[in-house]
């Protein structure tokens, strides 16, 4: 079904892929892995016959024995591309539905107008339901901003599977995705596979690459260091392979004395939360505390209301109810009534970092900027601490003088948290940071996070779904579900000692959660 001879990617001199060939049959599943900037989207948008800006392909790509290049693209419906950040592919200012109808219409043409209707209103309810989404007329009326991102993650796909695609390029699937939502998008696409769909999966999660892929390759910087059969090519050692990490059964002493330690006032505090999209209310009188040098992790599944809440706290959402106080002082409850010194306090370092740089200036400028305007720090002695933090995440100081859409997702990601730092800020938002980066430059930016907040005395909100992010860096956790509180206490102890089912399985890739669990019984009792 595929095949790729030579593929040579070149842009503003730099080689992005260098001599790539392999083939994968129909209905097999390639994993393609490999550090943040090695060229994995680069060659992922090479089969659809797309290119970056200013990038020059070289060598042969085949599709179904047809050539594909950028003169010559994949025929419309063959090849679904699932991009690393899902907001890309969606449609900001049209409701969802009325997008799912017009992909079932162009793709799956029924005679008769009323017979048509019919089809297309069950082709997409059946494919919502597919890929875990809601289909009644409520959902459909949403924004794709009304979705959380692992929402819009499975939306792209449903656009990818209406359009009845015989090739799926997932960049980053499980991206935003919580460890229950992970598996099934396992299962999800092994059933495509089986159904003579090639799969084409560029990922960090090497769990996923050893539960679905058939075969795999390594990136580093554009050339192939590693081909083979999956379950042997990601054991072995590459640049790409993860550090050596903490034991998650075992936290480390001076972790459990600093969060026995926290006792002193809250910094943050927020009370009775209560805010609500057009949708309908996703926050339910929510009750967060942080302390000083305190990181809190909020974990549930997607939709649960996480970055509502984050983004309350932030000023970015006004809630209906409840208060925000930094330090015992109020906050406003809008960014536009915050003054300088209250922005620079609070940062947010989104989940989709592409979505955070305007498109067209360099991305060293975006990230200096704040820091001047919100500080009134000289532009000198920003640019030299950037430079000193830009060393730390491990970011070239030639890459940040390029526009942002010359970077990868992860590259992205690492500069969004240096423009956040460089504020000075009390409290740092992170919004599934490490979800884009490969196991090494996570493990460089969760040791970056835990030494900047033990030596400023930094607090961490950190929105996640991958457990070792957790054990890592959380003293408390709070487990959110339908927008309610369900469980809260020290991270030291869970999951052993949770008390809902729910907390288990998402910090316990092991644990399989039922249909229902006594707590969303609970609610929905409520």
């Amino acid at each position: 079904m595929i095949r790729v001879d030579g593929l040579g990617a070149v842009a503003d001199g730099h080689r992005l892929l260098r001599d790539v060939s392999f083939t994968v049959p129909s209905g097999g599943v390639l994993a393609v892995v490999g550090p943040s900037g090695s060229g994995k989207s680069t060659l992922g948008r090479a089969l659809l016959g797309e290119v970056g800006p200013g990038v020059r392909l070289t060598g042969r790509v085949e599709i179904d024995g047809r050539v594909v290049g950028p003169g010559t693209p994949a025929p419309g419906g063959l090849v679904g591309y699932v991009p690393q950040q899902p907001s890309a592919a969606l449609t900001p200012v049209r409701r969802i539905g009325p997008v799912l109808h017009e992909i079932a219409r162009r793709h799956r043409p029924v005679p008769g107008r009323r017979a048509r209707r019919a089809a297309v209103r069950e082709a997409v309810r059946a494919v919502l339901t597919r890929v875990g989404l809601p289909a009644d007329a409520e959902a459909l009326r949403r924004y794709p901003h009304q979705f959380s991102g692992g929402q819009q993650q499975r939306l792209v796909v449903a656009h990818a599977l209406l359009a009845g695609a015989r090739v799926l390029v997932a960049d980053e699937p499980t991206t935003g995705q919580d460890g229950l939502h992970r598996r099934d998008v396992a299962a999800e696409l092994r059933r495509l596979a089986a159904t003579g769909v090639t799969v084409v999966l560029l990922s960090h999660d090497l769990h996923l690459v050893r539960a679905i892929a058939d075969d795999a390759i390594v990136l580093d910087r554009g050339v192939v260091v590693a081909a083979g059969p999956a379950h042997t090519v990601v054991g072995e050692p590459t640049r790409s392979a993860p550090a050596a990490r903490p034991d998650a059964g075992s936290p480390s002493t001076d972790a459990l004395l600093r969060a026995e330690a926290l006792t002193a006032a809250a910094l943050l505090r927020a009370e009775g939360l209560t805010a609500a999209h057009r949708g309908g209310t996703v926050l339910h009188g929510v009750d967060v505390t942080l302390g000083d040098a305190q990181c809190l992790a909020l974990i549930g599944r997607s939709g649960s209301g996480k970055t509502t809440l984050a983004r309350c706290l932030a000023g970015l959402h006004r809630p209906d109810t409840g208060t925000v106080t930094l330090d015992g002082r109020r906050l406003a409850a809008s960014l536009d009534r915050r003054d300088p010194a209250d922005l620079a306090a609070v940062q947010y370092v989104f989940q989709d970092p592409r979505a955070s740089f305007h498109p067209y200036a360099p991305v060293l400028a975006q990230v200096t900027r704040p820091a001047v305007r919100l500080r009134r720090q000289g532009p000198a002695d920003v640019l030299a601490a950037a430079r000193a933090l830009l060393d730390q995440v491990g970011l070239d100081r030639d890459l940040v003088t390029r526009r942002p859409d010359r970077l990868s997702g992860g590259e992205l990601q690492r500069a969004a948290l240096v423009r956040a730092l460089l504020t000075r800020p009390r409290l740092l938002v992170c919004d599934e940071i490490t979800s884009g980066l490969d196991g090494v430059n996570r493990d460089r930016i969760l040791s970056l996070l835990d030494e900047l907040r033990q030596a400023h005395r930094l607090a961490l909100l950190v929105i996640t779904h991958d457990p070792e992010v957790v054990v890592r860096l959380a003293d408390r956790v709070v487990v959110l579900d339908h927008g309610r509180v369900v469980e809260h206490g020290r991270a030291a102890e869970l999951p052993a000692g949770a008390r809902s089912t729910l907390t288990r399985a998402l910090l316990d890739p092991t644990i399989a959660l039922p249909a229902t669990t006594p707590d969303t019984e609970e609610m929905s009792r409520t």
